[in-house]
């Protein structure tokens, strides 16, 4: 046992929760960031205000788009950005291309999921023969891709059918109860984006768009935007751009030393999360990866949008069409986005100041 924990050591092979539940998704949804989620919005940049250079065919020898080429290549890129992340030597690295690929194929709406368990077995398996042959070059190679495409002819379909139907038991529920459901979606795919885990590639693996996606979109919201302002006193400007731009993460250091910060933007999310269900039934049918975005680059409005004018594969096996946004739904957008969580978590937080659960100070950021 000892030999073999040696090995691991010098393998850099960790079997943790925080290497595979937080580096590893996170990582894949930065790789599926970058080629789904881009590929998304050029297309639809592209066809709303006609751009030929992104609407048109590449060549005649590549039928796809520069945004549709850029989706495609979603199933590598998250095999590499999770073997990137567990630390894969080169060899290993490029090899995972191919098996993420094949997951992603193989996987169908849960190809992402698949990709991750997959490309995880891969990567590890590949580390433990890197370097332990004077032909290392075909080896490794050899190894990663054989039992990564192999694994995911076995598992990629089941894991993306059990994915698929679990996403689609969250829709279906949200549809059937948008109250309970709303405030449920909501405040969990909320805390999930602020916790060190990815709720980005949570939605995307559960193709979570709809109504349900909506709800996802409001709990993300009211977590950034909920912290950025009722922060702003403590870390002004700057802090406000980081966290309603960027991620409400930063403020996991505060909320470990006093769990009571996280009251007020988690209220927030629960409020708006049934007002975007039920009053302005806001959908998220843009790419699923959105759903868990937040404003984070303005990729959930962004999503929202997409969805409005040219629906997401998923979106439109569940029943999705284009829309003409009327000015109702914009104000829908606005008051989920960006207006509610500003008004609601800095007045809940309030209420705990005074009750002193939180203090000045507690908020700033490190």
């Amino acid at each position: 046992m000892e030999k073999f924990k040696a090995f691991l050591q010098r393998k850099n092979i960790v079997f943790s929760a925080k290497r595979y539940g937080i580096d590893a998704l996170g990582a894949m949804a930065q790789g599926l960031f970058c080629t789904l989620l881009i590929g998304t919005i050029l297309n639809t940049v592209g066809a709303q205000f006609h751009i030929g250079f992104l609407t048109a065919q590449i060549s005649e020898k590549v039928p796809y788009t520069v945004g549709g080429l850029t989706s495609f290549m979603s199933g590598p890129a998250m095999a590499i950005a999770i073997g990137y992340a567990l630390q894969a030597p080169p060899l290993v690295l490029f090899s995972l291309a191919a098996v993420g690929y094949a997951c992603n194929l193989l996987g169908g709406a849960g190809g992402p999921l698949a990709v991750l368990f997959v490309a995880i077995i891969a990567a590890e398996c590949g580390k433990a023969v890197s370097k332990e042959t004077k032909v290392d070059i075909l080896v490794t190679p050899i190894v990663t891709t054989l039992i990564g495409v192999g694994a995911a002819y076995v598992i990629a379909p089941p894991i993306g059918t059990a994915a698929s139907a679990f996403g689609q038991l969250i829709m279906r529920a949200t549809e059937l109860q948008p109250f309970a459901m709303g405030i449920l979606v909501s405040v969990l795919v909320g805390v999930a984006l602020t916790l060190p885990i990815s709720s980005a590639a949570i939605c995307s693996v559960l193709s979570l768009t709809g109504l349900a996606g909506g709800a996802a979109v409001a709990g993300c919201c009211a977590q950034m935007v909920g912290f950025a302002v009722m922060s702003f006193k403590e870390n002004g400007w700057g802090g406000l751009v980081s966290q309603g731009l960027g991620t409400s993460m930063l403020q996991m250091p505060n909320i470990v030393k006093n769990p009571r910060v996280w009251i007020a933007p988690t209220l927030a999310s629960a409020v708006t999360g049934p007002i975007a269900t039920c009053l302005f039934k806001l959908e998220m049918n843009g790419a699923a990866i959105n759903s868990g975005m937040g404003t984070c680059g303005l990729c959930g409005q962004l999503g929202v949008w997409t969805g409005w004018l040219s629906p997401s594969e998923a979106a439109i096996a569940n029943g999705a069409a284009a829309i003409t946004p009327t000015g109702f739904d914009w104000l829908g957008l606005l008051l989920i986005s960006f207006i509610l969580p500003a008004i609601l978590a800095p007045a809940i937080n309030q209420v705990c100041r005074k009750l002193g659960w939180v203090k000045d100070g507690d908020l700033t950021l490190t």
